[in-house]
């Protein structure tokens, strides 16, 4: 009886003001879960600013093949900024800034300014498994953007509008490219990318011949990790016996709880038939013990937590299943805070604050009961924090 108790405590103290209902039911892991590791970060991790540097170099239609190649070559430079949303795949918007130049029948040139927004792709950790703190990495990208050409002189094209020979052009590329990263530390890479960019024909202001104008950039920089590089990683199979084994052991509670609710409905019922009838072997004379409960409180206050409310509710019922029995509320409080004085005006009204919930709430008769405060002066238990408290005791 006394581990049915414990458990019939335990089923009040989960719904205080309900039936208790208890449910036999098998709780199994769940199956069919691939049995891998699954990544997670933090929102604010994994995010990183890049700033690179470069050269740039077009290859466009009728361009001189005895040009001098190399004042096509110029400094690009290169801002951009993203996020790796796994160990697989990030986004990144990038930003580059270059002069163009390029030979048909004369030296030509224009500035340049493009945007592009790539799809990036971890190959190491794809295809040899996934090691944030890997050194090298190899990292194909594809990207759609938009690129802003002006500015052209020497030969300034043949894309005529009615005032005469633009002086802008608007293109929409898509690009492909591979960045080799070199990591640092956790917050800092070394990057190195090649890019083409495949542009219309009026990239360079001069429509002729093919229908692609071709742009390469190779830039070189720092990237920084905002928040640290990394991922998390959990697998839902590795605690698959642990959880079982908890079900296990919450079915066998529930088992317990149905048998300890079956016996104290059996003898509820005994103790029904034998009320008003004189003490027989059947019926014997009933030695009543007060439920011994407490009440606990935070620092310095007398509120009643939901949590503690269950035993004010335990002693209601008590008290209303033993109509003879009487109980003393007693309040204390801690002594290593507060003085004398204040600490048994705070165990006055805890006392108080357990006295009318169980009046009020529960309809208990206060004839029934006894409030005794005794602040500070007298510490039940010998671990202080416990001595915010009120207990319950019977009255003499």
């Amino acid at each position: 009886m006394a581990a049915c108790g414990g458990m019939l405590l335990t089923a009040n103290q989960a719904n205080a003001q309900e039936e208790v209902v208890v449910v036999q039911e098998d709780v199994t892991v769940t199956e069919g879960i691939p049995c891998k590791d699954h990544y997670y970060a933090a929102p604010r991790d994994n995010w990183f600013i890049q700033l690179g540097a470069g050269i740039n170099s077009p290859f466009v239609e009728n361009k001189l093949a005895k040009g001098d190649a190399k004042h096509q070559i110029t400094a690009a430079y290169n801002l951009g900024f993203g996020k790796w949303f796994s160990p697989y795949l990030a986004w990144r918007l990038s930003f580059t800034y270059t002069n163009l130049h390029w030979q048909n029948w004369d030296y030509s040139k224009a500035k340049s300014i493009n945007a592009n927004f790539d799809l990036m792709w971890d190959m190491f950790n794809s295809l040899g498994g996934v090691n944030t703190g890997r050194v090298f990495s190899i990292i194909p990208f594809v990207g759609i953007g938009g690129t802003y050409n002006w500015d052209f002189r020497g030969h300034q094209g043949n894309v005529m509008t009615k005032h005469g020979v633009r002086h802008n052009q608007w293109t929409l590329p898509v690009s492909a490219g591979l960045q080799l990263r070199f990591r640092l530390s956790k917050y800092v890479d070394f990057f190195a990318e090649g890019r083409a960019s495949f542009h219309g024909d009026n990239f360079n202001n001069y429509v002729f011949g093919g229908p692609i104008d071709i742009d390469i950039a190779a830039i070189g920089g720092f990237s920084f990790n905002i928040g640290g590089a990394g991922f998390q990683t959990y697998n839902p199979c590795k605690d698959a016996a642990y959880i079982a084994g908890l079900n296990n052991q919450i079915n066998n509670l529930r088992g317990e709880l149905a048998d300890c609710a079956a016996a104290q409905a059996v003898t509820a019922a005994a103790l029904a038939d034998c009320q008003n009838q004189k003490p027989t072997a059947d019926c014997p004379e009933v030695n009543e013990q007060p439920l011994m409960s407490t009440v606990r409180f935070t620092l310095n206050s007398d509120r009643i937590t939901d949590e503690e409310m269950v035993n004010i509710y335990n002693t209601a019922e008590w008290m209303k299943a033993n109509p003879n029995a009487n109980v003393v509320i007693k309040g204390y409080a801690d002594k290593d805070t507060g003085t004398s004085a204040y600490n048994m005006e705070l165990s006055k009204r805890r006392a108080q604050a357990v006295y009318d919930v169980l009046t009020k709430t529960y309809g208990i008769s206060s004839d029934r009961l006894t409030m005794d405060s005794f602040g500070s002066d007298t510490q039940p238990y010998s671990t202080n924090n416990w001595n915010r408290i009120v207990i319950f005791s019977p009255s003499k």
